[in-house]
């Protein structure tokens, strides 16, 4: 229904808040969720905000909704370089010849230390990572947090992989019928420690999302008229 101050309203200020917030952005979340309701930025004396981070914001905001558009539909490459390319319009990044927006890289990137797939094998190993999980009948729980670690691991686009990555496991938890959660940015280091473990350790990653499952699962229950607290 897209209400306001509902699930959708709350859902739409914490994920953009926490996943944005991941990737390096200033803003808080009061500013998040100011821009969100008003379509303005409150910017205190004598501090400056980045214009990438206020762009991204909105950006964010088209993406979940074109999320929700999608979200009972197979995932596809279409889908992935859509959210990239609502994510990334407008910025900076965008008015550079050899940043794809909308598209893969053309140039090599790391996570960390750790290095990605090359530029020229990212259509084949995103097309064979799409096949594989597509042919499960349903995706449970691990099978989506798998397909994110594999996600990042390939990192197919020159920025705004995780922003993208995030999205994808909020849509296909909803396609699913799992409780979607949001990655919270207090809890990042954990978040990275997953990801970078996960071949070795999954259980590092799949705890970090079980709690931020939890998390969600209370906003629901609050939603839904059982009184909860929201946390």
């Amino acid at each position: 229904m897209r209400l306001k101050g509902g699930l959708y309203h709350v859902t739409q200020i914490k994920l953009c808040y926490n996943s944005n917030r991941i990737e390096g952005s200033r803003l808080t979340e009061d500013q998040t969720r100011y821009i969100f309701e008003t379509n303005t930025i409150d910017i205190p004396d004598g501090e400056t905000a980045n214009v990438d981070d206020i762009v991204e914001t909105v950006n964010h905001f088209a993406a979940f909704d074109y999320l929700l558009t999608v979200s009972d539909k197979p995932l596809s490459e279409e889908i992935i370089k859509e959210f990239h390319r609502i994510l990334k319009t407008g910025t900076s990044d965008s008015r550079k010849e050899w940043f794809k927006v909308g598209d893969y890289k053309i140039k090599p990137n790391v996570v960390g230390d750790t290095k990605t797939t090359a530029p020229a094998k990212v259509q084949e190993t995103i097309a064979k990572l799409l096949i594989s999980y597509n042919a499960k009948p349903t995706a449970a729980f691990e099978d989506i947090v798998d397909f994110h670690h594999q996600f990042e691991r390939i990192h197919p686009f020159q920025d705004g992989n995780g922003r993208v990555g995030r999205l994808i496991i909020f849509k296909e938890c909803l396609k699913n019928d799992i409780t979607p959660f949001i990655i919270d940015e207090e809890h990042k280091l954990f978040y990275y420690r997953g990801l970078k473990e996960f071949e070795h350790t999954p259980g590092y990653l799949l705890d970090t999302c079980r709690s931020a499952q939890d998390v969600y699962a209370e906003f629901i229950n609050y939603f839904e008229g059982t009184g909860r607290q929201l946390p």
